[in-house]
């Protein structure tokens, strides 16, 4: 199995910043559920690094900003010193390998529960509108500092940048949407009320850490977790011109899937607005294959392409799109299991199944 002599759209080399990207291929933040009571674990120092490259692109998992954030179980953390700590050999690990490492932050809001809350609390959310079936939150307005890290504890776990969560569903998504932000304050209503507060966060954030070292994920085509919105298009490229203005380093958006039309994939082409908007690195997901991958970068759909489930179950992916190599199919069975091992660092290398040859 040789590597093709024509150059692979997904495999060439980027700048984004002030890092020097060797392939648009971007390890998505993906949810594991094996950070036990909210504390990154050393398990995660194999199933990182294994995933990292010279001048690769990860993000980690959602990561918790405060006790309020959870919604999930054994998801991780960083708003102690502790979690901090347990982050660092984790990022350091990426480091070895000359990977370039981003810690996505998120809150859940209202699609926690009352057991994931300190003292048995109201989740917080923009409204009290509770997630099916029927779960009611606090109708308050969370202050932007909660989403910020002091430069102490930046600077302590060695990340390189930060992504702000604010797809999905969850808070930030709440406030977004209008199918869900109810609010008649000036954080409701119109389409600038409710990206008031998801832009003073990334301004506040970026006023810490260093709009170069800040990105920030969207889903205005989605409507997970009931957050769907009336008019995506106009919330969509709203948000890429504001935050184009603050100068953060990228915009990570999640799209529709792609779609096989007469036997090929099709990238939708519903990000471009967006894309040309944004004046900084434009990264896509949505499922892509690698045929996908590869025409978003080459029709300039896309500066750089992050892969989830793929990345998930093959390690080397890279490699194996280097190599138009078979892939590990993905165990849903496992995802979101508490194992160390199964289903998270047990899948399989090219060199182990004795494909890796030029």
């Amino acid at each position: 199995m040789a590597a093709s002599t024509t150059p692979i759209p997904l495999l060439t080399p980027y700048k984004m910043g002030r890092f020097n990207l060797s392939l648009r291929v971007v390890m998505a933040p993906l949810t594991r559920n094996r950070s036990y009571n909210n504390m990154p674990q050393p398990h995660a120092i194999l199933y990182y690094s294994q995933r990292a490259s010279n001048g690769g692109f990860l993000i980690t998992e959602a990561t918790g900003v405060s006790d309020t954030a959870q919604g999930y179980p054994e998801t991780p953390g960083i708003w102690t010193e502790e979690q901090v700590k347990a982050w660092k050999p984790i990022v350091d690990a990426v480091h070895e390998k000359g990977g370039i490492f981003f810690c996505q932050m998120w809150h859940v809001g209202r699609v926690s529960t009352y057991g994931f809350q300190p003292n048995g609390e109201a989740p917080i959310s923009c409204t009290d509108k509770g997630v099916t079936p029927g779960l009611h939150g606090e109708d308050c307005y969370s202050n932007p500092s909660t989403f910020m890290m002091k430069n102490s504890m930046y600077n302590l776990t060695g990340f390189d940048g930060v992504e702000i969560h604010g797809a999905n569903g969850y808070l930030i998504d709440q406030f977004l949407k209008d199918q869900v932000n109810d609010r008649t304050d000036n954080y409701g209503g119109s389409l600038e009320n409710r990206c008031r507060f998801p832009l003073e966060i990334m301004e506040a954030v970026a006023d810490e850490v260093g709009a170069d070292r800040v990105g920030i994920r969207l889903s205005p085509y989605t409507d997970f977790m009931e957050a769907g919105d009336s008019n995506p298009e106009a919330l969509g490229l709203y948000m890429a011109s504001a935050l184009s203005k603050l100068g953060i380093l990228y915009l990570h958006v999640i799209e529709a899937r792609e779609v096989k039309m007469n036997d090929r994939y099709e990238a939708p082409p519903s990000l471009l607005p967006m894309k040309n908007a944004f004046e900084g690195t434009f990264i896509a997901a949505g499922g892509y294959s690698r045929d996908g991958g590869n025409k978003a970068i080459a029709e300039n759909c896309a500066d750089l392409v992050a892969f989830g489930r793929l990345f998930l179950a093959n390690p080397d992916l890279p490699k194996r799109f280097e190599l138009n190599a078979p892939l590990n199919g993905y165990n849903r069975n496992t995802f979101y299991t508490p194992d160390p091992v199964v289903g998270y660092t047990d899948y399989p290398f090219l060199d182990v199944l004795g494909l890796n040859k030029h």
